[in-house]
């Protein structure tokens, strides 16, 4: 469950990180400025509310001044409305940057993650790196705009301290002797959520892609009966993640409280306080409770200010996972050379070529040296772990050799462009994989401006135009996905429409057929020969019978080569060969004679 890359530690400095994070909103810099003016509006808005109190007040209610009654109601509105219009203005404009930088943010990680080789896909679920795009991105796209209500509060607190301190010095500096106890959680709590943010991450990246997995995989999962051990493991890892979230909800919830209780005892002494000068009539009541209004409206922005800071934290914690993959110097791009591979296809050479999988002793290749010629048809045999698959996964470079050299056409194929490289060549695996979008689409992948008459002669080619003609909607039938709503036969045959599309100059085929039945077998084989027709070919064949017409075939084991020829040749000279061709011989004269007594056939 753990994932299985080294990330680079993430930095424990906030402002670094906040900086880091603030960077991205840049190109909206006028949008910014904008929200800021508002921001300002809003914090001057409302210490002209809290002011207004005192005229309201000692104008009105005591000295009963008619002028008052008519001018001070219309200047409270004007500025609580000048203070919702701005506060709606800049609220909205930071999110709207949020939305923007989070688009952009998402953006990067999926670029990264495609640019990345395959092996790195093999050691890293595929839920968790959804929810580094998804989950982690969504909490960094509100830092920005926290920053900014963490600017606002403040200038909101710095205006209503103009109105305290000028209203009454003394009662003014007395309430502030509580600040810096206001102050205590704003601290205290800080590093504790960030902490548990990251950690909630984890566990929220961890349960993503046990979900992506076992869904995926229903079918094994009730196969195998198998849905109490997966409902045991789900609410395992959900406990975790509830967990977590708990100690988060413990600190969120503590930090008002105490910040209640720290105002309750400030308010209660400033009321004490202010009452007995107003009793002993050193203050007008209108003074007292305009002081008094904005120490009210005080609390409040100091109170946001925790839960802002509380936010933030959250945010720099997902801000953290997601600089990991940026930044990180164990997760590489691939890369290629600068030259452009074009057909025609001359030659392909392995010259001496070793393959280590990682934490593996035993090399997969073992200084493999191959030569393939122009319009040759080679085959490559060999039992389970011979390193079959593994070589064909070197020449288009989805894994790059640690020993040795790959040329096509006279060069090295790190020379080539990693794009042009690949379209050079043309792969059918047994489980190719099918988009949830439309035959044609399907068919087209990866092609720009096809024509629709195009994609109809390579279906026809393959032997997919009749089934596909019978589907629902025809080539506009969206299949499913990874091809559900199609037999194994109708995916094959549907893969290799699309590689007859491409038209590759050198097509490699990874046991294409070996997971059909016979009779799909037989019309996919009839398509693949359509398919090498006057072109290259490697083939990886688990059934013999399928590449005994191969100009030469290669035989491997433990990762090295031990034998080439022709079929005969290989029958008369390779131990190994002729094992497994009458192993195989042997199994399907079984067969036959099985089919024959049930038909009650003499065999």
């Amino acid at each position: 469950m753990e994932e299985k890359v080294k990330y680079t530690k993430p930095q424990g400095d906030t402002w670094p990180l906040a900086k880091r994070c603030l960077a991205y909103f840049l190109p909206y810099k006028v949008l910014i400025a904008l929200s800021l003016l508002s921001l300002g509006a809003v914090a001057a808005c409302t210490a002209a509310a809290a002011f207004l109190v005192k005229p309201a007040l000692d104008d009105v209610f005591i000295a009963q001044d008619e002028r008052a009654l008519q001018v001070i109601p219309v200047l409270l509105f004007l500025a609580v409305m000048g203070m919702s219009l701005f506060q709606f203005l800049q609220n909205y404009l930071m999110n709207y940057c949020g939305l923007r930088v989070l688009q952009q943010l998402r953006n990067e990680l999926y670029f990264k993650f495609t640019s990345l080789p395959v092996k790195f896909f093999d050691h890293n679920r595929v839920g968790m790196l959804m929810s580094r795009i998804i989950n982690d991105v969504n909490l960094l796209k509100s830092s920005l705009p926290h920053f900014i209500d963490l600017i606002r509060d403040f200038l909101t607190m710095l205006g209503l301290l103009v109105v305290l301190f000028y209203q009454d010095a003394r009662l003014a500096t007395i309430s502030l002797i509580i600040f810096p106890l206001a102050v205590y959680p704003f601290i205290h709590f800080s590093n504790r959520i960030r902490k548990l943010g990251r950690k909630n991450q984890i566990r929220l990246s961890r349960i993503t892609g046990f979900l992506q997995e076992t869904l995926s995989g229903i079918k094994v999962i009730k196969a195998f009966a198998a849905e109490p051990r997966e409902n045991k493991n789900f609410e395992h890892e959900n406990t975790k993640l509830v967990d977590n979230a708990l100690k988060q909800l413990k600190y969120n919830s503590l930090a008002t409280p105490v910040m209640e209780v720290l105002g309750a005892v400030g308010m209660g002494l400033i009321i004490w306080y202010g009452g007995s000068q107003v009793i002993a009539g050193e203050t007008t009541p209108g003074t007292f409770f305009s002081f008094l209004t904005a120490l009210f409206m005080l609390y409040r922005p100091i109170k946001k200010l925790n839960k802002t800071n509380l936010a933030i934290q959250k945010a720099l914690a997902g801000a953290e996972r997601v600089f990991q993959v940026l930044d990180s110097r164990d997760i590489k791009e691939e890369k290629g050379g600068e030259a452009e591979l074009k057909p025609p296809f001359e030659s392909l050479e392995l010259d001496r070529v070793s393959f280590y999988y990682p934490g593996c002793q035993q090399p997969a290749l073992d200084r493999v040296s191959l030569s393939i010629r122009r319009g040759e048809k080679a085959a490559l045999v060999g039992p389970s772990g011979a390193g079959k698959t593994t070589l064909i996964n070197i020449l288009p470079r989805f894994y790059v050799q640690q020993q040795g050299e790959v040329y096509i056409n006279g060069r090295p194929t790190s020379e080539y462009t990693l794009s042009s490289l690949r379209r050079f060549m043309g792969i059918v695996a047994q489980e190719n994989f099918l988009f949830n979008v439309t035959v044609r689409e399907n068919i087209a992948y990866g092609l720009d401006r096809v024509d629709h008459e195009e994609v109809v002669a390579a279906a026809k080619a393959a032997f997919a135009h009749d089934f596909i003609m019978e589907l629902s909607q025809g080539y506009d039938t969206v299949i499913g996905e990874r091809g559900v709503r199609l037999s194994g036969g109708q995916k094959q045959r549907i893969t290799i429409a699309r590689a007859l599309l491409k038209n590759p100059p050198l097509l490699i085929l990874d046991e294409a057929t070996s997971a059909l039945d016979t009779e799909s077998e037989r019309i996919v084989q009839q398509a693949l020969e359509n398919l090498m027709r006057e072109r290259t070919s490697i083939v990886i064949a688990h059934r013999l019978s399928t590449i005994l017409s191969a100009d030469r075939i290669v035989v491997m084991e433990k990762g090295g080569i031990i034998s080439q020829g022709s079929h005969d040749q290989l029958l008369a000279g390779c131990a190994l060969y002729k094992r497994l061709y009458e192993m195989q011989f042997q199994d399907q004269n079984n067969t036959g004679s099985c089919m024959a007594a049930e038909q009650g056939k003499p065999i």
